[in-house]
């Protein structure tokens, strides 16, 4: 009988604990600072002012973390730069945040083309496509990305060389 409105008490802050994190999703509790500083962001990248939109993206991931907008607004600043292993990088934190976001995977998927990576672009297709119950944008366009494969610089420095000239004796 003593024991009673003590474990009353502790079911109750269990319960409320246990309640309070299925209301929202976790993009919901990003800070609202975050949210304001990468949209600055995604504007300058938009207006070609790439190393701007870096600080401005890079301030926002420092004022939250969680926010996994930035980390692929980012990423695509990296691709407009022309720095596919960066972007793969950064496409990769999104998807430590969350594995299953479709536009992290397709994004992923076109660096790693950027990059010459065709296997491993295919392999974030058919997780897209899992992802995807029904055929999505991000898939259709990561296919197409795909198929035309990997600019022309990167299958010309995957080419063997002939090897250093003979010389002559």
């Amino acid at each position: 009988m003593r024991l009673t409105p003590i474990a009353v008490s502790v079911a109750i802050a269990l319960a409320t604990m246990a309640s309070a994190g299925h209301g929202q999703r976790p993009d919901d509790q990003i800070d609202a600072r975050s949210m304001a500083l990468l949209q600055q962001g995604q504007a300058l990248t938009a207006s070609g002012q790439y190393e701007q939109a870096v600080d401005m993206l890079e301030t926002a991931l420092a004022v939250d973390p969680r926010n996994r907008a930035a980390y692929i607004a980012l990423a695509r600043t990296a691709q407009a730069q022309k720095l596919p292993g960066k972007a793969i990088k950064l496409y990769g934190e999104a998807l430590a945040l969350e594995p299953n976001d479709p536009g992290a995977l397709a994004g992923q998927g076109e660096a790693l083309v950027e990059r010459g990576a065709v296997e491993r672009a295919k392999r974030n297709l058919e997780k897209l496509k899992t992802v995807c119950k029904a055929p999505c944008p991000q898939a259709t366009t990561l296919a197409a990305v795909i198929a035309k494969g990997p600019p022309p610089e990167v299958i010309a420095a995957r080419t063997p060389d002939a090897g250093p000239p003979k010389a002559d004796n």
